[in-house]
């Protein structure tokens, strides 16, 4: 591994205080890969052997039953997947596959768990990484079960605007995994972009402008209990 990739896995909050040597022995085992977009690299039901670390590209965790499928959640650099299962020694309950072109570091489950009992400060890093994700869990459930697809739709939008700090934005995926990431048919998305024309929103291809953010907000009204950091 090239130390500008480990500096960077060293500053996600899950390592940041974890002494050298855990570290160390951490990415020692560990595996990094490149892959092409549209691989497959985890399936649900299989058992967790490694907690998977996106440094590169984009990984699209999605869930199906029957002929049904789902996006689930979408991983950017620097983030991890799936730490739960890599814990307790399960099954994974979620697939993953990459979007784009990406880097991926794969660290034997076994050496997290090792981990976990000899070094303090990881162990509460552990904690930490997965009440934020059972805090974001919930926030994405209040606004599946909270909201009509068109606030949905606007509300992902105005954080993907204020994070680019930009009122146009480029899609970062398919408009498909968007529709499914929000909870909804493509269909819907597609009446749903309808409906915000008159807030003053334009679609062309995978570029989103906003026009007029204040009224596009008025509708959305974004909630912190939702909207909000973990």
């Amino acid at each position: 591994m090239r130390p500008d990739d480990a500096a960077v896995i060293r500053s996600l909050p899950l390592f940041a205080d974890a002494r050298e040597e855990t570290f160390a022995e951490l990415v020692r085992t560990a595996f990094l890969q490149r892959f092409p977009p549209g691989v497959t690299l985890i399936n649900e039901n299989d058992e967790a052997d490694f907690l998977h670390v996106v440094v590169e590209g984009q990984v699209e965790l999605f869930a199906t039953s029957g002929e049904r499928e789902t996006t689930m959640s979408i991983v950017e650099p620097v983030g991890t997947f799936i730490l739960a299962a890599v814990l307790n020694a399960r099954i994974y309950l979620q697939s993953a596959r990459t979007l784009q072109k990406s880097q991926v570091l794969m660290i034997p489950a076994e050496k997290v768990r090792d981990a976990l009992g000899t070094d303090e400060a990881f162990t509460r890093a552990v904690v930490t990484e997965l009440a934020r994700g059972y805090r974001r869990a919930v926030k994405e459930v209040k606004g599946q079960k909270l909201r009509t697809g068109a606030e949905r739709l606007a509300n992902w939008l105005l954080q993907r605007a204020e994070a680019e700090r930009a009122d146009r934005i480029t899609l970062p995926f398919e408009k498909r995994v968007l529709s499914s990431l929000l909870g909804m048919t493509p269909e819907n998305l597609s009446r749903a972009f309808a409906v915000l024309k008159t807030h003053g929103v334009t679609s062309r291809g995978a570029v989103i402008t906003l026009a007029d953010r204040p009224t596009l907000a008025a509708f959305a009204r974004p909630d912190p209990l939702i909207d909000g950091p973990e």
